[in-house]
């Protein structure tokens, strides 16, 4: 990986890892053992070859459109298992399994072999879409949206890995570029299928259930026609068991979980003060801090085989990177769940219809980010892209927040999204290009899993955030006019369930008003976590080194 002489920020620490080490990361370009591969002959014909790709790009189109196909089904999910208190977790709990895995999966791509690792990805995934579309209660699909999210993250980086060990280096851009179209289609798509099957006779569950049509359709060309690929072939198996972290691994997974809990479950369903509130957050701050302790000694791993690459924490600008695509994540997500569910609140609209009022944002933010793409190879500075992205989203949100009401005009959410579609869309990919050069060739792998991390872990972290501040605002605000009505707590959780809501759907004109008031103004406050954001990213972008990069072939096709 060469470095510009003009961009020469500090070096990674001084755990590097040999050459002969095990790739990291989701996306293991520069890895060595890949990078002895890279430009052979690809082992496919044509047809064969062609049949793969559709194969795989199917399953991040999936892993897309499952990041956003709840957004859409939540008022008839509701309807059908109750338990609006655990609401938040729909759209959480997708991510945080995604979340809590994904630096596992980084790991194990390197070590054991891909189409195998890959094709149980995808059987983890089908399963839990099994299980929500079967789901009888709230808990179960709780389960099978996280057990989902945990197949999800594998297949997503599976797919990296296998057009990284399948392609050269001169056309690996254009496989790349064509999986972040599969899923950014999926995330457009997701709302309007997942509302399309909640307003049809096939109800919600086929929003899940579509999944394993998929996975019926590609599973025999993943079986038949993919390739296994080993990078460490020689290595017995037991052997690269052993090689993965597992203290690491089991800290990681626990401290999300922990953090998503508490923050849903608080003020919800236990108060703040009750102590299976504090014991939460008590455990979570202990495991955190194990978490940081069994990384930064390596305890019963190796510095090179450990979960977490902390050596990054000590460079400056791989630092900075991190907030700003985590900045750039809460943007994205937000508004992705909360635009669908103003227009149900406050225009009545059912799933559909809602659901095509949020495809102007997410189609401004897919050509933002693809125009970022290509143009960042002739303006490639990290710095002023992040500091554009900031400011838009700051002024979108700002928008949102302030300006809109249960009397504005649709035209106003639309003309919003343009700025806030905007700042989401730039700031998504810049990270990934950057992070690879600021470390050895041999660390690229472990920058581009560093980057993941932020971009995944914060959109967990901002949607617990956002569902806790839906949850908890919410329901003081229908307390506020339903509690002198005579109605119980269940009630009030009720009438924050959606349009379909039957306390709502019984009140007066003049007390529906109010209550659909009071859920829209919450609903806006939502995008106060996108201004701090904006804010946030705005600073950091500052302080990003504002030199051009050398983006050297190698660097390019690790995108």
């Amino acid at each position: 990986m060469a470095h510009n002489s003009d961009f020469n920020p500090e070096r990674v620490g001084a755990e590097t890892v040999s050459e002969k080490s095990t790739p990291h990361s989701s996306d293991a370009t520069a890895s060595p053992e890949i990078s002895q591969i890279k430009d052979r002959p690809r082992e496919y014909g044509t047809l064969r070859w062609i049949v793969v790709c559709i194969a795989i790009y199917s399953s991040s189109f999936l892993y897309g459109l499952d990041n956003a196909i709840v957004a859409d089904i939540q008022g008839p999910l509701i309807d059908d298992l109750g338990e609006v208190a655990k609401l938040g977790w729909l759209a959480i709990g997708f991510p945080l399994g995604s979340v809590a895995t994904i630096l596992t999966f980084g790991k194990a791509y390197g070590v054991f072999d891909i189409k195998w690792l890959y094709t149980a990805s995808f059987v983890m995934f089908t399963a839990g879409s099994a299980l929500c579309g079967a789901a009888p209660n709230m808990n179960a699909l709780i389960v099978g949206r996280v057990w989902a999210g945990f197949g999800g993250a594998g297949m997503y980086l599976g797919v990296l890995n296998l057009v990284t060990v399948n392609t050269s280096l001169r056309e690996r851009p254009v496989y790349l570029s064509i999986n972040g179209v599969a899923f950014g289609t999926g995330c457009v798509l997701g709302p309007i299928i997942g509302g399309s099957f909640a307003d049809s006779s096939a109800t919600w569950r086929w929003a899940f259930y579509i999944n394993l049509v998929f996975f019926g359709a590609f599973a025999p060309a993943l079986i038949f026609a993919l390739k296994p690929v080993s990078l460490q072939p020689d290595v017995p198996f037991m052997q690269k068991l052993l090689k993965m972290d597992f203290i690491g691994i089991t800290l990681n997974a626990a401290m999300y979980t922990l953090f998503v809990m508490a923050f849903t479950l608080a003020g919800v369903q236990w108060v703040w003060n009750d102590g299976r509130t504090i014991t939460m957050l008590v455990i979570m701050a202990v495991v955190a801090l194990a978490f940081v302790a069994s990384q930064y000694f390596a305890f019963l791993t190796t510095t090179a085989n450990r979960l977490f690459p902390g050596d990054f924490l000590r460079n400056k600008n791989l630092v900075l990177l991190y907030i700003c695509q985590s900045c750039a994540s809460t943007t994205l997500f937000v508004p992705i769940y909360y635009i669908p569910l103003y227009f149900q609140f406050v225009h009545g609209e059912g799933g559909i219809q809602a659901a095509v009022r949020l495809i102007p944002y997410v189609i401004i933010a897919m050509a933002a980010s693809m125009f970022q793409g290509a143009m960042f190879l002739r303006l490639p500075y990290a710095a002023p892209w992040f500091l554009v992205a900031s400011i838009c989203a700051v002024l979108g949100s700002g928008l949102f927040y302030g300006i809109l009401d249960t009397g504005s005009p649709v035209s106003y959410v639309y003309g919003f999204s343009v700025p806030l579609g905007i700042g989401a869309g730039l700031g998504q990919q810049v990270a990934y290009s950057v992070a690879a050069t600021l470390v050895a060739p041999d660390r690229v792998s472990d920058a581009i899993g560093f980057i993941n991390t932020a971009q995944i872990g914060s959109s967990v972290i901002a949607l617990t955030i956002a569902s806790a501040i839906f949850q908890n605002v919410g329901l003081r605000r229908v307390s506020d006019v339903l509690g002198e009505l005579g109605y119980s707590r269940m009630d009030m959780q009720d009438a924050l369930s959606g349009y379909r809501s039957v306390v709502l759907q019984e009140l007066s004109s003049d007390v529906h008003g109010s209550i659909v008031e009071g859920i829209a103004k919450t609903i806006n406050e939502q995008y106060i976590l996108i201004i701090a954001a904006g804010a946030l990213g705005t600073i950091a972008s500052i302080f990003l080194p504002w030199k051009r990069l050398n983006m050297s072939p190698a660097t390019a096709g690790a995108m």
